[in-house]
């Protein structure tokens, strides 16, 4: 049988609308039934959606992708949440949590995150995206397992993982305050890692305002943007104005390098 697939040539063969940037999502190492590559779909469709961008998922295997070359095809670069979290070793930390690892996605996360950094790429961060930039970045995490907003028992539900919200205030003139116009918001925080001592260079973007933990942070070091939050957007935003926002910024920043 003959297929005819019309090429870009063939005036019949229209594409609509401009170009959409692409940015990169980091995978995570899982298990179903077999060793599989994973990312929640969660994260991806606000991506499409709000940020109007084309997501190509990058696989966390070491070995598998040259980072140097991968950098200057991607627009921006994502490091998403995830079930497992940063190996000690990497900050220093001999008794950090050792029983949800992921060393492939670290190895992956940190190199990638780095070339495109240091390409003027921007990089942001959700949850464990946050902890991996801040050490990146020199800092350091310490447990975080008090607090009514963080969520330690692995047997949860997932339709209920995030039903804890707590308040964070945002700083006076900084990134997120602008773009998401108010000074304080409600967030959903899932986690077991949280910053212990702030990485060089980054500045404080959110602060929790029952415990005092920083939850976001920006920097410009080569020219992109660089900024993380400890909490979920991507779980509410279909509600919230702030969590849209901040996919939005992800937008207008991956169109800012797609175009320099």
């Amino acid at each position: 049988m003959t297929r005819f697939f019309p090429s870009r040539r063939d005036p019949s063969h229209r594409e609509t609308g401009p170009a959409r940037p692409v940015i990169g999502v980091v995978c995570c190492n899982e298990v179903a039934d077999r060793p599989i590559q994973a990312v929640a779909t969660r994260f991806v469709d606000p991506l499409v959606r709000y940020s109007h961008a084309t997501v190509l998922l990058v696989p966390a295997v070491a070995g598998a992708l040259d980072a140097r070359s991968l950098a200057p095809r991607l627009d921006g670069l994502l490091l998403t949440g995830s079930r497992s979290n940063v190996a000690g070793d990497r900050y220093g930390r001999v008794d950090a949590p050792d029983d949800t690892l992921d060393l492939d996605r670290d190895a992956v996360a940190f190199d990638l995150a780095a070339r495109m950094i240091e390409a003027g790429r921007p990089v942001f961060g959700i949850c464990r995206g946050l902890q991996e930039l801040n050490v990146l970045f020199g800092g350091t995490l310490g447990n975080a397992d008090v607090g009514h907003h963080r969520e330690t028992d692995d047997v949860t539900a997932y339709e209920t993982l995030f039903d804890h919200v707590h308040d964070v205030v945002l700083q006076t003139g900084g990134v997120l305050e602008t773009v998401m116009a108010q000074s304080s918001v409600s967030v959903t925080s899932v986690h077991r890692q949280g910053i212990d001592q702030l990485g060089t260079g980054l500045n404080v973007e959110a602060i929790a305002t029952d415990d005092g933990l920083i939850e976001a942070f920006s920097a410009r070091p080569c020219g992109g943007d660089v900024v993380a939050v400890q909490w979920h957007p991507e779980w509410d935003v279909a509600i919230s104005g702030a969590s849209r926002a901040f996919f939005s910024l992800i937008g207008r920043s991956l169109r800012h390098s797609m175009n320099s």
